[in-house]
């Protein structure tokens, strides 16, 4: 069938970094809703709920992780966004990932209503694969600390996992679950939001500007790989709605006759084969 149409939102994280602005979406429901329940809160609660790492890393990069409360209250307010399949979200200051993982499981949650035909009680388990693997290439996450990126791929990698053994049982495909570790490299990437460089294992920039990758279902199992520097995406998507609510136009802008920096079309289970 033809790739659906997408919309992409841009959330911003309760860390403490500097992300807010950059992005232009100080006036969305999201950032409300951030900045309130933070009051209520306090900060000073964020090591015993385990929002930090340590001090230090909270005095050099404004580190605090989004606690769960915050999370399911900001996602409630762009819920039927959450439970689509293809909707793609960003979040520019993803730390290991609270937000990414709580909107990866309600669109697996999606992907079981989608893949579960009238009449039927359970998914069917190839298209349930199918699904739940356009609901990975859909959420991504840009944090400046390496161990985070690589946190926050485990997570999502094994909540798909687990979610994907226990619909497909023997059906799995090893294949797949490669093609998922894969895609999740390139979602989930280790770089500086603000600068849109790539940054080393200290968290400092670097010369080399972050990639991101559009992934599209055309047809069947036949899904296309699109890369394009970030620095691109943000430069010319960036508008306003009529309400004010800032959003991301990601690939849609680019669409439009843009290249990307590597293109290919390959069965979804084999487009970690470049």
């Amino acid at each position: 069938m033809p790739s659906r149409g997408v919309s992409a939102l841009c959330i911003v994280s309760a860390c403490g970094r500097a992300c807010k602005s950059a992005w232009g979406v100080t006036d969305t429901p999201l950032f409300h809703a951030r900045e309130s329940l933070q009051r209520q809160s306090g900060r000073e609660t964020a090591a015993v709920e385990g929002q930090i790492k340590s001090r230090e890393r909270v005095a050099n990069f404004g580190e605090v992780f989004t606690a769960e409360r915050e999370v399911n209250a900001m996602l409630d307010l762009v819920k039927q966004e959450t439970e689509r399949v293809d909707s793609r979200f960003l979040e520019p200051a993803c730390g290991t990932g609270n937000i990414l993982v709580e909107i990866l499981r309600r669109k697996l949650e999606a992907a079981k209503r989608r893949a579960t035909p009238p009449g039927r009680v359970t998914p069917i388990a190839a298209d349930y694969e199918r699904e739940s693997v356009i609901a990975i290439t859909s959420i991504y996450g840009i944090d400046l600390m390496e161990d985070n990126a690589k946190e926050c791929r485990e997570r999502l990698f094994k909540i798909w996992d687990g979610a994907y053994k226990a619909v497909c049982k023997n059906e799995i495909s090893e294949e797949c679950r490669d093609a998922v570790r894969f895609i999740l490299t390139r979602n989930i990437v280790h770089g500086n939001t603000l600068s849109m460089k790539a940054t080393d294992d200290k968290g400092s920039d670097t010369d080399n500007n972050l990639i991101l990758t559009e992934w599209s279902m055309i047809s069947g199992d036949r899904m296309q790989r699109r890369d394009f520097y970030f620095k691109d995406m943000v430069d010319d998507s960036d508008e306003s709605s009529d309400d004010g609510t800032a959003q991301m136009g990601f690939f849609e802008m680019l669409s439009k006759g843009g290249k990307g920096l590597k293109e290919y079309t390959a069965s979804y289970r084999r487009i970690h084969h470049e």
